[in-house]
């Protein structure tokens, strides 16, 4: 018996989240530090892939008027920051440090609330629950990097929050390809379903369609 059977037998993993009545999506992040191949962090194959595909993601999402919140993570100095144990980041992360922009291919600054966070979750000690709250969502979509790092921790935040948390394994990624998988496998077995491109944007296109056969409905009443 393999260890993800004895998982299965004690029933983790059965119940799916699901999705709710309105969607929102976080990006977590996609500063330049980790998506130009220039500095320590950038560049990984996985992350860039990621990249492109929350691209695509964002540009049917924001037509849809779906709520998104974007953050990178950058410090005044070393004093302000935790106890990293990354030098690029104890180096690099800082607020006059050109690594610490967003990447323009995902961040729309008329369109997103943008944060700058200081743990690894973008909830942490941020006003995203709050932003959410007022636009009513209840499904999180969860997108950017690191998987075993920054998108678990917003994962299971998301999840410690009540939402309903999506996580498209091809709109997050990580450095290296088995923490990928393995923490996705890990949170998809407690707290999220694990999803793809496809399976949101079908998603985010039955949700427009409600809320505009709902919004026809209620003008011709």
């Amino acid at each position: 018996m393999t260890i993800q059977d004895d998982y299965q037998n004690r029933s983790y993993g059965e119940i799916p989240v699901g999705t709710g009545a309105k969607p929102g999506i976080v990006v977590v992040d996609f500063q330049k530090g980790f998506t130009e191949e220039k500095y320590p962090l950038g560049g990984a194959p996985l992350v860039m892939r990621a990249l492109a595909n929350t691209e695509k993601l964002l540009k049917v999402a924001r037509a849809y008027g779906v709520p998104v919140a974007s953050c990178n993570t950058a410090y005044m100095n070393e004093r302000e920051m935790p106890y990293w144990k990354i030098t690029a980041v104890r180096e690099t992360f800082r607020h006059d440090h050109p690594s610490a922009a967003l990447d323009p291919r995902i961040h729309d600054p008329e369109y997103d609330l943008v944060v700058c966070k200081k743990g690894p979750s973008i909830f942490f000690n941020t006003p995203v629950s709050d932003y959410f709250a007022k636009e009513r969502v209840d499904t999180v979509i969860v997108t950017g990097c690191n998987t075993s790092g920054c998108i678990r921790a917003t994962s299971i935040d998301s999840f410690s929050h009540r939402y309903r948390t999506l996580v498209p394994e091809d709109c997050v990624g990580d450095i290296e390809e088995r923490p990928h998988h393995d923490n996705l496998r890990d949170i998809g077995r407690r707290y999220v379903d694990v999803v793809d491109l496809d399976y949101t944007l079908a998603y985010l296109e039955r949700w427009a369609k409600t809320r505009d056969d709902g919004l026809k409905m209620a003008a011709a009443s």
